[in-house]
């Protein structure tokens, strides 16, 4: 009998000298209650911080759509105010028609913007699915030295390449030129390293087995990808699809550089400007600008929030593998 007590004692785990004892009720036993209460008072005080936290984040980054849509709203005169007016006093809806009747020819922007946007997404989704379907199922010498050198390119900054890509326009003589200038706007960034290592990823997730059975067959590489490859991977085309127009819808610098006349000029850049100067004021509405600012920008919002969950899918289907 002491030798069996011995055993469990010697079995038995080990507390630590400070570890708190347990809560105990009458006779000993361990108050199940007590620190179930406690345990749920500690929940408690962690949710509310963190919904305070995500709170103050989400003022944080909304302030500034707010501010948008009530200055879009006001006077020049309660707009220059030295005091801001956090709530417009006097509602002037005329800065949203001015947007369309004034100097902006904010009409035009947008056909120029989607023409751009549309004819860019398309070449560069073509150019996407070949090459991330070259990397992932052909095989050719210096595949892998090939793909690593494109890898190499994204640590390089995009600046850069604008430099280079002007210097090239300049030279083909597009900047100037009616056809040119579309040109310009649209072939210089339809390769992106960044959507080609996605789709690759995906590409590679789908079974190699379907590939070789498909060969068997005697279908094509090009049938394959567009009956196998491309069903499998739709949701990361759709993110990929969704983000190129996004990008082409906010991109600045370049349309800048090369679209010197309203025909090829993009929203974005005729929102800056002398489009928004009043000549009788003698300074630029900007009540007006932000109203033109708020139109430009709904439709951005409302791909956005309709197509969300593609992009999340999209991205996190494309895990990378070894």
């Amino acid at each position: 009998m002491e030798q069996l007590q011995s055993e469990i004692k010697e079995s038995a785990p080990e507390l630590p000298e400070n570890a708190a004892p347990a809560p105990q009720g009458e006779g000993g036993e361990v108050d199940v209650e007590k620190a179930s209460k406690k345990q749920k008072i500690k929940k408690t005080f962690v949710y509310i911080g963190l919904y305070a936290f995500l709170t103050i984040v989400a003022i944080v980054v909304l302030f500034p759509f707010y501010w948008m849509l009530i200055s879009s709203v006001k006077t020049v005169a309660e707009y220059e105010l030295r005091v801001p007016t956090f709530w417009p006093k006097t509602f002037k809806w005329d800065n949203f028609a001015l947007a369309f009747t004034g100097n902006l020819h904010l009409g035009r922007l947008f056909l120029n913007t989607v023409i751009v946007g549309v004819v860019s997404t398309i070449l560069s989704l073509i150019v996407t699915v070949l090459s991330a379907y070259a990397f992932a199922r052909l095989e050719f010498k210096g595949k892998n030295i090939l793909f690593a050198a494109l890898l190499a390119t994204m640590m390089i900054p995009g600046e850069l390449f604008t430099v280079t890509n002007y210097v090239t326009v300049n030279e083909f003589n597009w900047v100037g030129s009616d056809f040119g200038e579309w040109l310009a706007l649209i072939l210089p960034f339809l390769v992106s390293v960044f959507y080609i290592y996605l789709l690759r990823q995906n590409f590679m997730q789908i079974p190699n087995e379907l590939y070789l059975a498909a060969k068997v067959d005697g279908t094509s590489d090009i049938k394959y990808l567009w009956r196998v490859m491309i069903p499998l991977a739709s949701p990361t085309l759709i993110s990929i699809t969704i983000l190129k127009m996004m990008g082409a819808w906010n991109s600045y610098i370049w349309p800048n550089l090369v679209a010197r006349d309203l025909a090829h000029r993009l929203v974005t850049v005729g929102l800056r400007g002398e489009a928004f100067y009043d000549e009788i004021l003698q300074k630029t509405n900007m009540p007006a600008q932000m109203a033109a600012v708020v139109l430009v920008t709904i439709p951005l919002l409302i791909v956005f929030l309709c197509f969300r969950k593609y992009i999340v899918r999209g991205v996190s289907r494309s895990g990378i593998k070894g």
